[in-house]
């Protein structure tokens, strides 16, 4: 179908917006253009676009410049501008090529009359279900400016504790990292070197060194055999978790570690109660805010349980009740749910569950980066300082005996 290229003034703000516009005929583009009230400045013919275009299957649009689209989405749509100029804006304004094509592609499907919430839910990589569930609820109640902002103080807040938790990780990950390297370094290139010296002055060596040199001899010997074992155990451990039994044990798994597992569980439920809040204040059922929840949680086991307790509130079962007895929840959150449910405050007390459980993974964070500093470290002291303790020993001993002599 033929493009149209078109600079046109809004006649209700009085805004000039740019796009494009696909149409059978110059005839047709001029009167798909009025019917959204619109004053055109030029139109000229452009380059007919392909159909079943590729790039918007491909590409990543970054948790930052989701936020920005949203927000500047519910500014354009409070000023009154209609969602199709707005997206055209938006289109303009968006650096990200990938992220521009997708907003012409959805903008094209609002002008043949399809939902906003159908045109973005062909882009499951970009809009997540929540956030298609969100502008359906929106939608239905016609306050689209408030839930896209809701949306994008969502985004930002969980966005904002996974940066927290990678930066908290960074710099002993980055340690553990150098350890590696230099340790490597030393097994591979130095020791050798001192094996020939040693080997030459002979003697018998210390148990230290000689561990130290029989280990970098059955490493370099092996190196083929052991980096194939290795990569293939971390390909099958991939591979298995990848599953659904695989990754119900992972996560259990997790949940039990000593420390970790603490940690774990609080972002889970920090995000299950932030998720739910949001959703049921958006006007979402609660069944499908369940579901979505569920699958939005990050953890197996409870997603499992957020299902079960899904499957008994369509029974009638208050949802409180299942997740007090799947043992997953502390009873903290279950009660203030409970509550919740009574007063008919769901959504202020998950809010609440929410705030308490991020403030708690902040805190037990900043935390354990305090202590894992100094044990990092400490580590790397002890790998490494090993490393040359044990290769300076043979000649320590031989300057005594020469000293001795």
């Amino acid at each position: 179908m033929p493009v149209f290229s078109y600079t046109a003034k809004n006649y209700k703000t009085g805004q000039i917006i740019k796009g494009q516009v696909e149409a059978e005929s110059k005839e047709k583009a001029v009167a798909a253009l009025h019917a959204q009230g619109n004053t055109i400045l030029s139109l000229t013919p452009g380059r007919e676009k392909k159909s079943g275009d590729k790039l918007a299957n491909k590409g990543k649009v970054k948790v930052e410049e989701l936020v920005i689209f949203s927000r500047q989405l519910t500014t354009l749509i409070e000023s009154g501008i209609p969602v199709v100029g707005a997206f055209e804006t938006l289109y303009i304004q968006t650096e990200n090529p990938y992220f521009k094509k997708v907003i012409s592609l959805i903008a094209k499907d609002l002008r043949e009359g399809s939902s906003f919430s159908g045109a973005i839910g062909k882009y499951p990589n970009i809009f997540s279900e929540l956030y298609i569930s969100m502008v359906e609820a929106a939608e239905a109640s016609g306050n689209l400016p408030e839930i896209l902002e809701r949306l994008s103080v969502y985004l930002e807040r969980s966005n904002s504790l996974r940066k927290k938790i990678m930066a908290s990780l960074t710099y002993p990950v980055i340690v553990i990292l150098m350890a590696g390297a230099i340790s490597s370094f030393l097994v591979f290139k130095i020791i050798p070197t001192f094996k020939e010296i040693f080997s030459s002055l002979g003697g018998k060596l210390p148990a230290p060194t000689q561990l130290l040199i029989s280990l970098s001899d059955g490493l370099k010997k092996y190196f083929i055999v052991n980096t194939i074992a290795l990569v293939a155990l971390i390909f099958g451990a991939k591979k298995y978790i990848s599953t659904p039994d695989g990754k119900r044990q992972y996560h259990k798994m997790l949940l039990k570690l000593p420390i970790v597992g603490s940690i774990v569980q609080k972002i889970a439920i920090a995000q299950f109660a932030r998720t739910f809040s949001t959703l049921v204040r958006s006007g979402v059922s609660i069944i499908t805010s369940l579901e979505i929840v569920a699958k939005t949680s990050g953890n197996k086991i409870i997603e499992d349980a957020v299902l079960g307790a899904r499957k008994s509130v369509q029974e009638g079962v208050p949802i409180s009740e299942p997740l007090e007895e799947c043992g997953v929840f502390p009873p903290m959150v279950t009660r203030m749910i409970a509550v919740g449910e009574k007063s008919g405050k769901l959504e202020a007390m998950l809010t609440k569950v929410a705030q308490f459980y991020e403030e708690q993974v902040e805190t037990v964070i900043a935390g354990l980066t305090s202590i894992i500093e100094p044990l990092v470290i400490g580590f790397l002291g002890i790998v490494v300082g090993g490393i040359v303790v044990a290769l300076f020993l043979p000649i320590v001993s031989i300057t005594k005996l020469v000293s001795g002599g």
